[in-house]
């Protein structure tokens, strides 16, 4: 093959060498294509010549067949953009790069995710396109480092804008004196003060309208740049005209509109200001979140203990925390006892003990009593540091409901000019034919008053503040879709053990010999399962030592088998024991009761005959009943979810209050049930700890992980709820419904204002300072609506 070209593609979904076999074969029959795919790297190297094929084509051959390409997510800080058409055409351009799975530009926190094929494109490619369209891009900044640099640009626009009001005050006042009649002296209306005054607003200070215009035009764009330099222009220029007429003919009376073009800049320079300041509240959740890690940590190197940047603190580091301290970074206790206040991470204000090999989270508080602590995740890798991750994500992120937002944005800035055009043309031949003056006045109204800012800010802005506000009461959504989503939810299930339970059974009753419990308990410990643990424990408590266990076997939602000293031990349900054909006499009765009380009963068996059982039994959260109870106020139907037998199920029902129980489901049939639900066209919220229901949690419109900001848990789930506080599940709809009604109103007002303003700026109604003004503060409106949700009561 001549001429070709060499790359790595990165294969994922592939189980045994028949899939790579199968992507090799079908990649190898793609004209110009040469292939080797290798199971154990997970990687395909091809050759293939681009003037037959390309790698774009090759990838989508791999999806094609039921398998996926290695992504990469490039994270980038974007500068220059000023309104939603800006964000919409970066948008549009990079989903037109090749290589690029999928790009999100939102414009109010001035980022742009990019799932990309690196090898196809990379980082350093991503951001030369941006450029190459006027616009100016680089890798995502530390959130400090950003603020830090918001705060200077806040800064200079200040420093702008003071500059723009003392040129504008004086033309303000003529401008004044046309309305009122303020018998100025005549320097105020001589054009060439005005002309001195108005220029250096017009094309120093409104010099990136300027630029913005010609970039994006240059670009096949426009936006809201090229609406003002086009207004403003248009009055500059004629003013300047009618400045001229006067060097000839001293008694000509000139038509000076050099105030409208200045008044027009600073007013949209003091609404950019606004904006800018009430966008930067957008990010206070986050903020507050970086507050809250450690800055330094007492590290022992050497022999020697020294205080050194939590930056500086690697995995292995031996660690001293002092109480009062904030425990640096993720890390196990070695040495030492002491209570840790967890509230950050998981609302719970009661401090937790920690002792020796206990896992202690970064940027939790040390109470009383200094340990000696082992790292094991550091920087990015710690809870909090995931935790940031998310809402960052999240608040990047698009909600669905801004689809119809961006779409009107693209077509809106043409249109609009389109109508201006339209409307001088208009003015100057059938309303008053020959007049310039009144048609441009009408025109740069139409220009200025029409400005999409609103439309691009009403969505972002509410979904910044609402993940915002979520997570700082523990709920971490992971993105805007699923923000959205959860508003829909009619219907919540909820698994029992450690959702609505505690997660952490006690044995309640226990009838066999002292053998039954050593085998019984020796079997259990090869188990992680919550009941085995509570086994464990009590045959500790007895002081009963363990026996080597040669064979083990969990049979899910049923029990378990293992063999100790060629002996066989069942423990489990009736199904259990009825598949072995062992009769266990009048246990049923014993079962009944134990069950009617919320109690799990294990039948216990060794070597073929019935020994005895064990009542096991889940204290219910404290607030589940609450919880429960708050559901069902906002008229959303609960159902209970769980292996556990029926009667068992239905008396921890009846304590907190659920009508449904859909018991006996083994972990993998916990999905099927939540799509049984939605065929009856309910829209499910699965609530599980993450890990064991991860089916049933991908399955359901919305998943909520109970957790401890764990990565699983994070992962695993749309939701994840700090500390597994039920209280916040109501809560989390709660936010959700009152961010989509904060959206909604932001569309209303957005959309009202453009379809009234622009018929009333074209009928010659609205003066362009006027106009200027109404644009400027819709956008801070907008803005200052989605704020409001910081004040909502969860």
């Amino acid at each position: 093959m001549s001429d070709t070209i060499h790359t790595t593609i990165g294969v994922t979904g592939m189980t045994c060498a028949a899939c790579s076999n199968r992507v090799e074969k079908v990649l190898n029959k793609m004209d110009g294509v040469e292939a080797q795919v290798n199971l154990t790297t997970e990687k395909a190297t091809v050759r293939y010549d681009p003037n037959k094929t390309s790698l774009d084509a090759i990838t989508q051959k791999i999806e094609n067949i039921g398998y996926g390409v290695l992504t990469e997510k490039a994270e980038l800080d974007v500068f220059s953009m000023t309104c939603a058409a800006c964000s919409n055409r970066i948008e549009k351009v990079l989903n037109k790069q090749d290589g690029v799975k999928l790009a999100t530009v939102n414009l109010t926190t001035e980022s742009a995710l990019v799932e990309y094929n690196p090898a196809i494109t990379d980082e350093k490619a991503l951001i030369g396109k941006i450029q190459s369209i006027g616009y100016d891009a680089k890798p995502k900044a530390e959130a400090e480092e950003k603020q830090t640099y918001k705060e200077k640009e806040l800064g200079r626009l200040k420093k702008k804008l003071i500059i723009s009001v003392l040129l504008s005050f004086p033309l303000l006042v003529t401008m004044l004196d046309h309305l009122f009649g303020l018998s100025l002296p005549g320097v105020f209306i001589n054009p060439w003060f005005q002309f001195v005054l108005a220029t250096p607003v017009q094309f120093i200070i409104g010099w990136q309208f300027y630029v913005g215009a010609y970039k994006n035009l240059r670009n096949g764009g426009a936006n809201m740049d090229v609406l003002v330099a086009m207004g403003t222009s248009a009055a500059y220029f004629y003013s300047l005209y009618e400045a001229f007429r006067t060097l000839g003919n001293p008694d000509y009376m000139p038509h000076l509109y050099f105030e409208t073009s200045a008044v027009l800049i600073t007013l949209i320079l003091f609404g950019k200001y606004l904006e800018a300041r009430a966008k930067s509240q957008t990010t206070n959740a986050l903020s507050e979140l970086l507050s809250l890690q450690a800055k330094e940590a007492r590290v022992i190197r050497n022999g020697e203990e020294m205080m050194v940047p939590v930056e500086e603190v690697v995995a292995g580091d031996r660690l001293i925390v002092k109480p009062g301290e904030k425990i640096p970074v993720d890390g196990i206790v070695v040495k030492g006892r002491t209570s840790v206040d967890e509230s950050m991470l998981t609302g719970e204000s009661i401090p937790i003990e920690k002792g020796s090999g206990q896992k202690v989270i970064g940027s939790t508080i040390n109470k009383n009593g200094s340990i000696e602590m082992e790292a094991t995740k550091v920087g990015k890798d710690t809870a909090l540091s995931s935790i940031i991750k998310v809402v960052e994500e999240a608040q990047g992120s698009k909600a669905p409901i801004q689809r119809l937002a961006d779409v009107i944005s693209g077509y809106f800035v043409p249109i609009v000019i389109g109508i201006a055009i339209l409307t001088f043309v208009i003015w100057i031949v059938f309303v008053q034919p020959g007049q310039m003056e009144p048609a441009l006045v009408a025109a740069i109204a139409v220009l200025v008053i029409a400005c999409p800012c609103a439309l691009g800010l009403a969505t972002p802005t509410s979904i910044m503040v609402g993940t915002g506000k979520a997570a700082e009461s523990g709920i971490l959504f992971k993105g805007g879709e699923h923000l959205e989503r959860t508003h829909e939810v009619n219907t919540v299930i909820l698994d029992k053990t450690g959702t609505i339970t505690k997660g952490k059974p006690e044995v309640m009753n226990f009838s066999g010999d002292e053998e039954t419990l050593q085998l019984l308990a020796s079997a259990e410990k090869g188990s992680e399962h919550p009941l085995a643990e509570a086994i464990v424990a009590y045959a500790t408590e007895k002081g009963l030592d363990f026996l080597d266990v040669e064979d083990f076997h969990a049979v899910p939602g049923h029990g378990i088998e293992a063999k100790i000293s060629e002996r066989w031990i069942l423990a489990g349900n009736r199904k259990l024991m009825k598949d072995h054909q062992i009769d266990v006499g009048d246990a049923e009765q014993v079962m009944v009761e134990y069950e009617t009380n919320g109690k799990t009963a294990m039948l216990i068996a060794i070597d073929g005959q019935y020994r005895g059982i064990v009542a096991v039994a889940d204290s219910i959260k404290e607030t589940a009943p609450e919880a429960i109870k708050q559901l069902k106020a906002l008229g959303i139907h609960v159902v209970m979810l769980t292996g556990d037998n029926e009667r068992t199920a239905q008396a921890i029902a009846k304590q907190v209050g659920i009508d449904q129980v859909i018991a006996q489901v083994l972990p993998e049939e916990k999905a099927d049930k939540v799509k049984e639900l939605q065929l009856k066209g309910k829209k499910v919220a699965m609530v599980g700890d993450g890990v064991n229901d991860a089916p049933a949690l991908v399955t359901a419109d919305v998943g909520i992980a109970i957790g401890t900001g764990t990565e699983v848990a994070i992962e695993a789930a749309d939701v994840t709820i700090l500390g597994g506080e039920l209280l916040l599940i109501p809560k989390a709809i709660n936010i959700s419904h009152a961010t989509i009604r904060n959206i909604r109103q932001n569309l209303f007002w957005a959309f009202g204002y453009n379809t009234a303003g622009i018929p009333v700026a074209a009928l010659g109604f609205l003066a362009p300072w006027i106009a200027g003004a109404a644009m400027a503060l819709s956008s801070v409106s907008v803005v200052s609506n989605s704020l409001r949700l910081k004040r909502v009561k969860l």
